[in-house]
């Protein structure tokens, strides 16, 4: 599931964080389904990062992979 969610992050996510400056990297995906990323650049110290976590990166990545019970920031 790790390959199958860096793909993601890289062909989705990434491209479109970087338009504002930031980023995504992949921490671990646990047991239990849950991803945990690192918000990088612009994002990491964005107010609405919590914003973009759950409402780009985690539908993101759910859509393409429905087993993801969750995406937390590191």
């Amino acid at each position: 599931m790790k390959e199958r969610v860096r793909e993601v992050l890289e062909r989705d996510v990434n491209p479109m964080l970087a338009t504002h400056g930031g980023g995504c990297e992949l921490i671990e995906v646990t047991e239990d389904n849950v991803v945990k990323v690192r918000l990088k650049g612009a994002c990491g110290g964005c107010p609405g990062a919590r914003a973009t976590l759950k409402g780009f990166v985690e539908q993101a990545l759910k859509s393409e992979i429905p087993e993801i019970n969750q995406v937390e920031d590191v």
